[in-house]
C-alpha cells in the first residue's frame, strides 16, 4: 500500500496557532465557552480532499461565470424598458442603473442574454453545491470570528451563501412556474441579486489573494484516489483537523460537479435551440406544444388570458391612432396592406426561445397610415385584461426597424389563438412578453 494513503491513525495536519485581534479577550472567552456539540460537529468533517486548492478551483469557476449571470440579468431588466415604467420591479430608487433604449440588432440579442442568464443559473447549481460542501466546516467554526475584520467577512459570507441559495431556488421555481414562495418574484430576485453581488465583491476582495496563492501552489487535479491526502493546515481552517481515509479524489469531486453541470446543460440547452427542443426536459414550456407550423412553445394561452373566440372573430378590428387621426382596420384590410416576412426569434423571461417566420404589416407602415412618419413611441394594448403584460410601449427605434411587424401569419399559416390571432407584435430583440398578442390598439406618439 502506498505510504501516502491516509489512515485513521495518521497524524492530523499541524494546526496553525489561532491569532486574536482586538478585542482579543472577547474572542478568547468565546473560545473557552464552546457551545455543546461544536467539537463533535467539527470532528465530523473528515474528508481529506477539503482544503484551499479544491475550494479555490471551484471558486475560480464561479468567479469566471457568476459575473456573466449578474450582467445578463441587469441587461434583461434594461431590455424591458424602465424608461416606460415597464421593467419589474418598477421603483428601484437609488439602485436604478444607467439605462438605454434596447437595440433591435442583432435580432438574437435578448435571446442570448436571457438564455445565458437562465441556462448558466441552472448549470452552475452543482458547482455552487460543491463549493458550499468544500467550505461547510467553516460555517460551524468556533469562535465565529477572531477579529472585527473577520466579523465583517463572516457577515459577507452569510449574505453570499444565503444570497446564492435564495437566487438559485427562486430562479428555478420561476422557470418551473411554481410560485410557492408567496411574494413577488421580480422584486425579490432584483433585490436579492444586489445583496448577493455586493457580498460577492466583498468576498472576492478579501479572498482573492488566498485563491491566487492556492492555485499557484502544487496542484492536485492528477492525484489518484490511492495517493489522495490532506493539504497542510491553512489559516482558514478548511483542512480537516482529523482527516479520515479518502473515498474520492479531488479530481473525482471536480468530475462529479462538472458532470452534474454538463447533465443540466444537456437537459436545458434545448430550450433555446429549435433542433434540440425535445431535450429540454427541465423546462415545462420550453418544448413544442404540438406538430405543424404553430406547434412551437407558448407562454400564455388565449384561455389563460381570457381572450375568447367571440372577441377575435369577424367583429374584431385594430384601432391605430396618432394625434387626432384614427383608423379602424379589420383583418381583411390588414391583409390587403403591403406584407413583409421576417424570420425572427421570440424569447421568454423563463429562458426558452424559438425562431419562426412571421408575416404581417410593418409597424412603420401603420404609423405612416395615420400620419406619424417618425413616432417616438408606440403604445400597444391587448384584448387581454388585467395581465401584467397586456400593454407594452415600444421606443422609436423599435417601431422603425424594417422587421418590426404586426404579425398576422406565422410559417405560412394564420396565427393560432394561443399565438395571438388575429394579430400580434413581433420586433427583433424584444422580450417575448412585450411582443403583445391579441392586439386591439396601437397609439403612435411624438
Amino acid at each position: 500500500m502506498p505510504t501516502d494513503v491516509p489512515q485513521p491513525d495518521d497524524p492530523a495536519p499541524a494546526a496553525i496557532e489561532p491569532r486574536y485581534a482586538a478585542p482579543a479577550r472577547l474572542w478568547r472567552a468565546l473560545d473557552r465557552h464552546r457551545p455543546p456539540g461544536v467539537d463533535a460537529v467539527d470532528s465530523a468533517w473528515r474528508s481529506p480532499v477539503r482544503g484551499p486548492w479544491l475550494t479555490s478551483v471551484l471558486g475560480a469557476v464561479l468567479l469566471a461565470t457568476l459575473p456573466l449571470v449578474i450582467v445578463t440579468g441587469l441587461l434583461d431588466w434594461i431590455a424591458y424598458g424602465p424608461r416606460f415604467d415597464q421593467a419589474f420591479p418598477r421603483d428601484v430608487g437609488w439602485l436604478h442603473p444607467p439605462v438605454f433604449d434596447w437595440p433591435t440588432r442583432p435580432a438574437w440579442l435578448f435571446r442570448v442574454t436571457q438564455g445565458l442568464h437562465v441556462t448558466l443559473g441552472i448549470v452552475l447549481v452543482p458547482v455552487v453545491l460543491a463549493k458550499l460542501w468544500s467550505v461547510v466546516p467553516k460555517l460551524f467554526a468556533w469562535p465565529p470570528a477572531r477579529s472585527v475584520a473577520q466579523v465583517l467577512e463572516r457577515l459577507s459570507l452569510l449574505l453570499l451563501v444565503g444570497g446564492i441559495l435564495f437566487q438559485s431556488a427562486t430562479g428555478l421555481l420561476n422557470v418551473q412556474y411554481a410560485y410557492l414562495f408567496g411574494f413577488d418574484f421580480y422584486t425579490a430576485h432584483w433585490y436579492g441579486a444586489w445583496i448577493f453581488t455586493v457580498a460577492l465583491v466583498v468576498h472576492v476582495a478579501v479572498k482573492l489573494p488566498r485563491l491566487v496563492t492556492a492555485l499557484r501552489g502544487p496542484g492536485f487535479a492528477r492525484t489518484p484516489l490511492a495517493r489522495t491526502r490532506p493539504e497542510p493546515a491553512d489559516p482558514d481552517g478548511l483542512v480537516a483537523h482529523r482527516p479520515g481515509p479518502a473515498t474520492m479524489s479531488r479530481r473525482g469531486v471536480l468530475a462529479l460537479a462538472g458532470g452534474g453541470a454538463l447533465l443540466l446543460a444537456a437537459l436545458t440547452v434545448g430550450q433555446g435551440v429549435d433542433a434540440l427542443r425535445g431535450t429540454a426536459l427541465l423546462l415545462p414550456r420550453g418544448r413544442r406544444i404540438g406538430d405543424g407550423p404553430t406547434g412551437f412553445p407558448v407562454n400564455r394561452t388565449a384561455a389563460a388570458a381570457g381572450v375568447t373566440p367571440d372577441r377575435t372573430g369577424s367583429g374584431w378590428s385594430l384601432t391605430v391612432r396618432a394625434g387626432d387621426r384614427t383608423e379602424a382596420l379589420d383583418r381583411d384590410r390588414l391583409l390587403a396592406l403591403p406584407q413583409h416576412t421576417a424570420t425572427l426569434p421570440i424569447a421568454c423571461v423563463e429562458g426558452w426561445s424559438t425562431s419562426q417566420t412571421w408575416t404581417g404589416v410593418r409597424l412603420r407602415d401603420l404609423a405612416a397610415l395615420v400620419g406619424a412618419a417618425e413616432p417616438a413611441t408606440a403604445r400597444v394594448r391587448s384584448l387581454e385584461r388585467g395581465g401584467l403584460f397586456s400593454r407594452a410601449t415600444l421606443h422609436g427605434g423599435q417601431v422603425s426597424d424594417p422587421d418590426a411587424l404586426l404579425a398576422l401569419r406565422v410559417n405560412g399559416v394564420d396565427l393560432s389563438p394561443d399565438h395571438g390571432f388575429p394579430a400580434r407584435i413581433i420586433v427583433p430583440a424584444l422580450p417575448g412578453v412585450h411582443c403583445t398578442k391579441w392586439v386591439e390598439e396601437i397609439v403612435f406618439d411624438g
